[in-house]
Formats: C-alpha cells, structure tokens, sequence
C-alpha cells in the first residue's frame, strides 16, 4: 500500500518507503554506546531526513508487531520523533487494538502525531498489483490526494518551498 502511494502521490510530494525492519538488530541501550549498527544508522538517517512519517503496519496478536515497535525503540533513543509529523495509514478492515497501541507510542514520542489523520483500506490478501488496482480508483485517489494534502499542512514549510 505505501509503495503504490508513493507512485500515486502527487508529484509535490517525495515518498520513500523503508522496507527493513526485519533488519534491524534488537534495541538495546547498550548498543548506544558505541558506535551504532549500520543498519540502524541507515534507518536513523532516512528518518532525520523525512520531512514526515505515514506509517503502515499489519497488527499481529492483535498489537504492534515486534519489528515495528523495535524500530520505534531505535528512533525513541534518540530522539528523531519528538518534532516529528506522524500519521497512519492501515490496510485492513481489523486490526483496531493495534492501531490504538500506536496511537498511544506516536502520540507519547511526538508532540506533531495526528491521532485525527487517518487512511484505512481494506486490501487483505491482495497481490501488489490488485493493491495499486483497487488504489487508482478515483474515488480511492480522492481518499489518498486528500489524506495526504491534510499530513502536508502537519509538515513545517521550508524556506523557499511551498
């Protein structure tokens, strides 16, 4: 779903999508003290230089799966979302504990979470290509264009930009 937005969105918009959870090493604070994992230095500079987060997870036992709340661990550390504009986007028609477990992170972490901002599609077991399909329909590209104009208005402007 975040792959087909970011070719969807408009073209004002830049989306990177980082697919590597499953990469990064378990947090610990003892990792801190040195130097850090490449991997998670990666992760850090890829959200240091996003203007904002959307975030898009499956739920799993009915919570956040272990690798996302992991990565939240690594950027809570140090300190990455705490002026940071998140929203969420969910691809299912469940999954309502989960999403009210990451409310409860983002809007601890970060004083610009958006509880209010939100874009849910039901697209359960489709193939990527079914998932792009069901997206470009005009009335889901509304859904999307306007999603995403309400999470710009969260994104400080920058000189020279509009």
């Amino acid at each position: 779903m975040l792959r087909a937005l970011s070719f969807m969105a408009p073209a004002t918009f830049s989306i990177s999508v980082f697919d590597q959870v499953s990469a990064l090493p378990v947090f610990s604070p003892d990792l801190e003290t040195g130097e850090l994992p490449p991997q998670v230095c990666t992760f850090m500079d890829q959200v240091a230089a996003s203007d904002g987060l959307i975030v898009s997870s499956p739920e799993y036992v009915r919570s956040i799966p272990g690798g996302l709340k992991n990565a939240i661990d690594w950027l809570v550390s140090g300190h990455l979302l705490t002026e940071k504009p998140i929203a969420l986007m969910h691809a299912s028609h469940r999954g309502d504990d989960m999403l009210a477990d990451l409310r409860t992170v983002f809007g601890t972490v970060s004083s610009k979470f958006s509880c209010d901002l939100f874009l849910r599609f039901s697209l359960m077991n489709l193939t990527s290509n079914q998932i792009s399909e069901v997206l470009s329909e005009p009335q889901n590209r509304d859904r999307i264009k306007v999603f995403l104009e309400s999470f710009s208005l969260l994104v400080p402007q920058k000189a020279g930009f509009s």
